[in-house]
């Protein structure tokens, strides 16, 4: 039988030997974290190989993704049908190993990480998932859901602010099976972290009210193990485990050097750790006996046909429950989801309301929520500002879980990578709000829902100069344009009821990318429609308004300045001008429409064309054209009421119908 220390040697070499093939990598944190690795994945780990979407596995995420080829080599050894030839082509194009873990493209990879501290925040939010789950499905005798999620970190993720953010909240929620283990090298890129990260990290998460065991060996895989047991007894709390380790262990050169943090060790440098670790196979090849002792699979396929067992009595005795917990698991959406939606749109329509968009989106959730029980919501403590507290909300408190509602408190970033790892987990679609201005609070995060294809839903209110006297740091102006620059994501700004119904009916559709839904504080002004006209809202943008014949001018508009450019295109016509008003509720759909119906919205042979938005200009020139103009806004806003500062702005019906008039006259 291999030692632990053989079974971890395993991990340092295909690490070593992979990062020397590519040319490139990060081989001293996974020889560094080798021996927590195989104490955990061996100890404790409760997963299948064979299955490795099996609900209730535990989730093991590597927050500090840069070493990557210890995931890599442990999915690998334990049989996840990652293969040496995978290995090799590490950091390759079109490889299953690329240089940070990418949850869609290897199997057995939780979440994709590398933006260090989001994948922490994102093992608080699959411990948070796993809380909620087990409250609403188990009963007495059936624990359906009862895994644990585990993290390693290291000091770059703990000193990212994110961290700070994700375990305070973690701790507040009494998140007990939330098991985070801290690599503490003390070493980063720039070296030596004594030069910059001094506080002390036990006081820090103990002031969390974490459980923290402090001053384990690292490379003691009995001191490792017996940190882990107890962290698993204490159920009310969530733990950090501080282990010593030395970066690149086992290498005579950079053992404890920040030079082996993020290039090859080089060829001369591998045969002394070889030598010294006493290693003595070639590059990639191990032993039967270590593969048999790390081979995961049969045991994995036990414990899975266990749970099987027990969930096959759940099912008999629970029918309606289990049909609902494999329906949400699988990520399945309601049967009549898309009715209850499409009638949500009819009553928007019926009532007619000009409220502010904000407002319209709780009265959708009101009519909505309750028929989509998967839906999680929250705030960055703007609850009352978003209208992200439906009215069947119950939120989440440290004693009970089994709420729908998650009270953020003013932590942009966490929420969003947070609501990414419950969404990662299964079984919920979660949604956040925060102000549209505070979206770069949580660009990264955002920008990782739609890398890893998620369906997370943002909901951004008081979205433009609209917000009035709070003044220019509290009006976006960039983030519109910024957020439409994200591949993969859907910005829906929609300007009345209807439009809002539909936004929502598309989120929650919208199962592998996200949506973000930028929303008004002031009142819109309702647009009656046909229903050929609510069928093309989901198009992404459609005619609204249009004259007899073809028209002379095209005014193009999203959210609020819909109304706004209605009531210009009517002055225009009393002036004798045929017009067309476009609203384009959401540019990325709008742009994947067939060339004919983009060409039908926007005909070619009218250059005469004029966009209005509360927002920067720069993406409008590629729908006006090189005769067309935008009203937008390139400066930062003032404090003033917003009536007064639209109208500074240049965001009024004189201003648009003489816009449009220059452009005519001018033919």
């Amino acid at each position: 039988m291999p030692s632990r220390s053989e079974l971890a040697n395993a991990i340092r070499f295909l690490s070593i030997d992979a990062i020397e093939r590519a040319g490139s990598g990060h081989p001293g944190a996974p020889m560094g974290m080798a021996d927590m690795a195989e104490t955990l994945w061996n100890d404790f780990l409760k997963h299948n190989p064979s299955d490795p979407n099996w609900p209730d596995r535990d989730r093991f995420v590597l927050s500090n993704g840069h070493a990557s080829m210890l995931l890599y080599s442990l999915l690998h050894l334990t049989g996840y049908g990652l293969t040496v030839e995978d290995l090799k082509g590490f950091r390759q194009l079109h490889s299953r190993t690329p240089g940070h873990p990418e949850v869609h493209v290897t199997p057995g990879v939780e979440t994709t990480t590398g933006p260090l501290g989001q994948g922490f925040a994102n093992a608080v939010g699959m411990a948070v998932a796993e809380k909620i789950l087990a409250e609403k499905f188990n009963k007495d005798k059936y624990k359906i859901v009862d895994h644990h999620t585990y993290a390693f970190v290291g000091d770059g993720c703990l000193m990212e602010g994110i961290s700070h953010e994700a375990a305070s909240l973690a701790g507040t929620l009494k998140l007990g099976k939330l098991i985070v283990l801290y690599d503490a090298n003390s070493i980063s890129i720039d070296g030596c972290v004594e030069g910059w990260f001094t506080e002390d990290t036990t006081a820090r998460f103990e002031s969390y009210d974490w459980h923290v065991i402090k001053d384990v060996n690292g490379h003691d895989a009995e001191e490792v193990r017996d940190a882990i047991q107890r962290a698993r007894e204490v159920r009310d709390r969530p733990s950090l485990i501080c282990c010593r380790t030395k970066i690149a262990y086992g290498s005579l050169k950079f053992e404890g050097s920040h030079e082996s943090h993020g290039a090859p060790l080089g060829e001369e440098e591998i045969a002394a750790v070889r030598e010294n670790l006493n290693w003595d196979h070639p590059p990639f090849e191990i032993p039967q006996e270590i593969y048999s002792a790390w081979d995961a699979r049969t045991n994995g396929a036990d414990i899975q046909q266990q749970w099987e067992e027990m969930f096959r009595g759940y099912e008999a005795e629970y029918p309606e429950l289990a049909a609902e917990f494999k329906r949400r698991v699988s990520g399945k959406l309601p049967r009549d989801i898309c009715q209850v939606s499409d009638e949500v749109i009819k009553q928007m329509q019926a009532e007619e309301s000009s409220s502010a968009t904000r407002k319209i989106s709780k009265k959708v959730l009101d009519k909505t929520a309750n028929d989509l029980p998967e839906l999680i919501g929250g705030s960055a403590d703007l609850s009352g500002s978003n209208k992200t507290l439906w009215s069947d909300s119950l939120p989440l408190t440290p004693d009970s879980c089994g709420g729908n509602y998650i009270y953020y408190g003013v932590r942009e970033f966490a929420m969003a990578a947070i609501m990414n790892g419950i969404e990662l987990h299964s079984g919920f679609i979660p949604y956040g709000g925060t102000f549209l201005i505070f979206s770069d609070y949580a660009r990264n995060a955002l920008r990782m829902s739609a890398l890893m294809e998620l369906g997370c839903i943002y909901v951004f209110t008081h979205d433009s100069i609209g917000v009035g006297e709070d003044g220019p740091t509290h009006q976006p102006i960039e983030q519109l344009s910024s957020l439409r620059l994200i591949p993969n994501m859907e910005v829906w700004r929609p300007c009345d009821s209807v439009e809002c119904a539909v936004a929502w009916k598309r989120a929650i559709q919208n199962r592998n990318h996200p949506t973000v839904l930028a929303l008004s504080r002031q009142n819109v002004q309702f647009q009656t429609r046909s229903e050929e006209e609510i069928k093309g809202i989901e198009k992404g943008g459609y005619i609204l308004r249009d004259s007899e014949d073809s028209p002379d001018v095209i005014l193009l508009a999203t959210g609020a300045e819909v109304g706004l450019v209605v009531r210009a295109e009517k002055e225009l016509q009393q002036k004798g001008y045929g017009v067309r008003v476009v609203s384009m509720p959401c540019t990325e759909v709008f742009d994947s429409q067939s060339p004919e119906y983009r060409s039908h919205v926007l005909p070619g042979e009218v250059e005469n064309r004029l966009a209005v938005e509360a927002g920067a200009s720069g993406l409008w020139y590629k729908y006006v054209g090189a005769r067309g103009k935008v009203i937008g806004l390139d400066r930062f806003g003032s404090s003033a009421p917003k009536g007064d500062l639209f109208e500074y702005m240049g965001f009024s019906v004189e201003n648009v119908v003489h816009a449009a008039q220059e452009m005519l006259s001018d033919k």
